[in-house]
């Protein structure tokens, strides 16, 4: 299917046809809706689930990944720690004359470039000088911006008990806090990698632009977990078969492999082309126009400290080009964070050397004779703080942080300090991370709209959904020609041994017309019909026919079956 971006439907009538066939509407319209939530329909709610199965399926199928789920619910400390607390905020422009406030980026679009990348002085100055309207009321009167955090707080627990804590802002942080379980499931041999699907939340301060942004969305992450001293085991093969539109942060938008903008030092990283690839392969499964699709790098001046390389993969549709996947070498911060915040020592892993080193010691020995008399219950954290001091106390006594947070003061004798050599076969280290993170909503709206087609049939307008069939809600819907010799019957029992194959959604559409229920199931992306008719009452075959240009073949229900159970239905037509 070759579909160009002046092609695409408006947003308007694709949510007009996703609204009337039950795919997506707005959420608790009964009641005036809310901004940034949604619903997904009988339809809608199915090819949801399919997407998410694919997407899992996929990083399955590569091996070395497990999949985890962890709780919504998220502890103030641990959002501390990852720095969302601080950190994780959009900036505000409230109007003098409405009140109503917008994200004082989005004011600026289209009248500097990348608003999004300006901070917080360089934002005002902007809107001093540019005086955007307010999509509100058209005033241009607007009060200071200021920052917003995202997050929707809560308390877990009742009353003045209750701990603080958040609803998550992304699946990742499970997989960070879950790596000691993940280290021994694999053995404690990296690399490997955890997938998580499910909620995030993010109070956004003015959602738009339909399923773009949202306030509780679906995410789907993937964190692998490396060395960076080991190799990488690089399949230089298929990075040279994707051919991609990359936009570098220095120099001009380029076509290229993955392969030669990786040796020509454009991708900074393997893994960060390797996933670069895969996120790119997946999205054509799953549908998306593989000529709507490029790659974005981050300028240094945009990506976190501790990333070393950062893309987002944009998807081209109605509202632009969209961020939908983002794909971020985030080194070891993320662990080693949550080992200061923890203080727990379970978020590294062992590496072997080659050949074993003699190396120069020079290490704390608690002194547990000097100890035990004064410390008594608390003798053992005090022995454990003491070996993680990293010098000598230039004065004594010399006040030592528990792991509890308890101060205490030890004195000189308490400590002996070891020096010497010893042989060493390995060492600690903090694993690396590569992070393919997917926004599922902003790509279900891409797939509806590369596949949404309309053209003239008999000189009326004639809708087709082009799902693929990997993700399509229904599989096949069988029609009854006419509610007369038996063929409502027929077509109701076939029904029935078709669902009996697992893993497939079959319909049975007997209202109106057969030419007004093809058009059904074309829009909503049924990618076949079986047709139950006269010659079926006389030898028992069935018409079944292709969505995509109403193509039909005769077949017996048994071969149907057959070609059902085997993925082959797509062989019996001509390509």
């Amino acid at each position: 299917m070759s579909k160009g971006p002046d092609s695409l439907t408006s947003a308007e009538d694709l949510l007009a046809m996703l609204r009337r066939r039950g795919f997506v509407h707005p959420a608790f319209d009964l009641y005036g809706g809310v901004s940034g939530l949604i619903d997904y329909g009988p339809l809608g709610g199915r090819l949801r689930r399919r997407v998410l199965n694919a997407w899992i399926d996929y990083w399955n199928s590569l091996g070395h990944i497990v999949e985890i789920e962890s709780p919504t619910l998220t502890p103030k400390p641990v959002l501390e720690a990852s720095g969302h607390v601080l950190e994780f905020n959009d900036h505000a422009s409230t109007c003098n004359a409405c009140g109503a406030s917008h994200r004082s980026d989005h004011l600026l679009e289209g009248l500097v470039d990348f608003p999004d990348q300006l901070d917080l002085d360089k934002l005002q100055n902007a809107i001093e000088e540019k005086m955007p309207k307010c999509p509100s009321c058209s005033a241009s009167e607007w009060a200071p911006p200021r920052p917003l955090n995202l997050m929707f707080p809560t308390t877990i627990g009742p009353g003045s008990a209750g701990r603080p804590a958040y609803l998550r802002p992304e699946t990742a942080q499970g997989m960070f806090t879950q790596f000691p379980q993940l280290y021994r499931h694999f053995r404690e041999r990296l690399p490997f990698g955890a997938v998580q699907v499910g909620k995030g939340y993010r109070n956004e301060i003015s959602p738009r632009q339909s399923m773009i942004r949202l306030r509780e969305f679906t995410m789907a992450e993937l964190e692998w977990f490396f060395d960076p001293e080991a190799d990488c085991d690089l399949d230089r093969e298929k990075l040279n078969r994707f051919q991609v539109c990359l936009l570098p942060a220095e120099g001009e938008a380029k076509n290229s492999t993955l392969l030669e903008a990786l040796e020509d030092g454009i991708i900074r990283h393997d893994l960060v082309a390797t996933f670069m690839g895969h996120a790119y392969d997946l999205l054509a499964r799953l549908g998306i126009i593989t000529e709507l699709i490029r790659f974005r790098q981050h300028a240094f001046s945009e990506m976190a400290h501790y990333a070393t390389d950062c893309w987002d993969l944009e998807i081209k549709g109605s509202y632009g080009w969209v961020e939908c996947v983002g794909i971020a070498h985030r080194g070891c911060h993320d662990l080693e964070s949550h080992e200061r915040g923890s203080k727990s020592n379970l978020l590294r892993a062992w590496r072997s050397f080659d050949k074993p080193k003699v190396q120069k010691i020079s290490r704390p020995s608690p002194v547990a004779s000097a100890i035990g008399p004064v410390f008594r219950s608390e003798a053992g954290k005090v022995s454990s703080a003491i070996e993680k001091l990293d010098q000598i106390p230039i004065q004594w006594p010399h006040d030592l942080s528990l792991n509890d947070g308890k101060s205490i003061s030890i004195d000189e004798n308490m400590v002996e300090w070891i020096s010497g050599e010893e042989v060493v076969h390995g060492e600690w280290f903090t694993p690396h991370v590569v992070e393919p993170a997917f926004g599922i909503d902003r790509i279900i709206w891409h797939i509806f709209e590369h596949a949404f087609v309309t053209e003239k049939k008999e000189g009326k307008p004639y809708s087709r959904l082009r799902l693929a069939a990997l993700i399509a809600p229904i599989d096949i819907v069988v029609l009854p020609l006419f509610d007369k010799d038996g063929m409502q019957r027929t077509a109701h029992d076939l029904a029935i041994r078709l669902r009996s194959i697992s893993g497939h959604s079959i319909s049975l559409d007997g209202s109106g017309s057969i030419g007004r229920r093809y058009a059904r199931a074309d829009e909503a992306g049924i990618p076949w019909a079986i047709t139950v008719d006269h010659d079926t009452v006389n030898d028992g075959s069935v018409t079944i026919r292709r969505r995509d240009d109403g193509l039909q073949v005769r077949l017996l229900p048994s071969e149907v079956e057959g070609h059902l159970t085997n993925s082959t239905l797509p062989s019996i037509f001509p390509q």
